[in-house]
């Protein structure tokens, strides 16, 4: 049954949620979705990736996002010649001591802000991989906790653009979502350019919730509850990524499990303590979409990977939305 502390953490979830959304688009104008699932991945301990062509401000939806958080944070920028060290840090000695220091590098923050990071190379990009993975980062056999809540925000070009190196599959497979921004429409464009054009917005972007309030709604986003048939439905849109003739890599289990995380972070966002296939459907071209390569066939059709995720979507039967719930729960 969901007790009345359970209620107000989700009541305190969407309010924080608000006001933390409502910072965020004083600086991205008119891209009401891309703001959602950046909320959603960040109330769901997940790890975001902002792919899109050069000034559609993907490095100013990363930094409205951290800045909207009184936390910890630190932006890296990816380059060909950064090294991994500088990434999760270096023992160095130090003689009045006569032992080795550790110093910790810029992964050590709560956000971490990674721009243009199919820029590095991939030796250097595989040094973010256990600190997403697993929050720590381990340096000459010693492992460090990271701070929580901790979560990275990495922007990246196309593949196609100069100078880019393709991402791992393992790296991709760590990110909970990827987004696109796209052009701003025309009106958005034009209020940019009155509201942006003598100053930048991040300048008086001010925190509006603190660190240890995400913590706290992280934990009520764990307390939705996600029934049986929902939880089939999640695993049926994955397994169907795997046998989809157009797709030689389906999803990994991973990505199932990323999937029922950010729709329970969904269905906190809209005020519910449990989670509709709705939620899994609105997510799934964000959650799965970047884990999946086409075949070559595929390609020279031009179907992408989102083109695939929407037929596998319109071919899955949808779970009866009102089955089994807890006792009480009920929408608000």
């Amino acid at each position: 049954m969901t007790t009345y502390d359970e209620r107000a953490s989700l009541s305190d979830l969407t309010a924080t949620a608000e006001r933390v959304r409502r910072s965020v688009e004083s600086v991205i104008e008119g891209k009401p979705e891309v703001v959602r699932v950046a909320l959603t991945v960040l109330l769901a301990e997940g790890h975001l990736l902002i792919e899109d062509v050069p000034g559609v401000g993907k490095t100013m939806l990363a930094k409205a996002l951290a800045r909207s958080v009184d936390c910890s944070v630190r932006r890296i920028q990816f380059t060909p010649d950064l090294l991994p060290s500088d990434i999760t840090g270096v023992s160095v000695f130090d003689q009045q001591r006569r032992d080795f220091e550790f110093k910790p590098g810029a992964i050590f923050a709560q956000i971490v802000i990674g721009d243009e990071i199919n820029r590095a190379s991939p030796k250097t990009q595989s040094a973010l991989l256990e600190s997403m993975e697993e929050r720590q980062v381990t340096v000459d056999g010693h492992t460090y906790e990271l701070p929580s809540p901790f979560m990275v925000v990495a922007t990246q070009n196309p593949v196609e653009m100069e100078g880019t190196y393709p991402l791992p599959e393992a790296q991709r497979d760590r990110f909970m979502a990827r987004v696109s921004i796209g052009y701003p429409s025309p009106e958005a464009e034009l209020r940019m350019l009155e509201a942006h054009g003598g100053f930048s917005p991040l300048d008086d972007l001010q925190p509006v919730a603190h660190a240890h309030e995400i913590v706290k709604l992280v934990d009520a986003v764990r307390t939705v509850h996600v029934a049986e048939s929902v939880r089939r439905y999640a695993v049926d849109l994955v397994a169907a990524t795997r046998q989809h003739p157009e797709l030689r890599l389906g999803a990994s289990p991973r990505a199932t499990l990323h999937l029922l995380r950010a729709a329970k972070a969904a269905a906190a966002l809209a005020g519910r303590d449990f989670a509709l296939p709705d939620d899994l459907r609105s997510l799934a071209p964000a959650v799965l979409a970047h884990r999946l390569l086409p075949t070559a066939q595929a390609q020279l059709n031009r179907r992408t990977a989102d083109m695939v995720v929407h037929d596998i979507l319109h071919r899955t039967p949808v779970p009866d939305p009102f089955g089994p719930q807890p006792p009480g729960a009920r929408s608000r």
